[in-house]
């Protein structure tokens, strides 16, 4: 009796790992054999940069905090100490954005954190 070769199924899963190759060069978007080494790479990469692109983002956002809070005269580790103690619960992806785009309400929100500040010393 001849072997059964599941053609299909193994067409098919060969078809998937070519279209995922496909803005691969040369032999490594035409080739099963390269094409799989280079989606497998492909794919390690993508998961690896998602938790740096995470970490790189955080990183500028606190860069910018750091430079609207520094105009002001107080540095970035006071300024979050005084949001902890105003209560103010807002993340550093927003922080940035307005320190960025709306000065003034980045104003007014230091203005609270330096009060804050002020009685928590006191």
């Amino acid at each position: 009796m001849p072997r059964a070769t599941n053609a299909p199924a193994s067409r098919e899963r060969r078809k998937r790992v070519l279209d995922k190759a496909k803005g691969a060069r040369g032999a490594r978007s035409k080739l099963f054999k390269y094409a799989k080494d280079a989606t497998m790479k492909g794919q390690y990469w993508a998961y690896r940069d998602r938790k740096t692109k995470k970490r790189t983002f955080r990183n500028l956002w606190v860069q910018r905090i750091n430079a609207a809070c520094r105009l002001h005269g107080i540095n970035y580790s006071r300024f979050i100490e005084g949001l902890k103690a105003a209560q103010i619960d807002l993340d550093r992806k927003v922080l940035a954005e307005l320190a960025v785009s709306e000065p003034a309400a980045f104003k007014a929100i230091l203005d609270a954190v330096v009060a804050a500040l002020k009685t928590k010393a006191a």
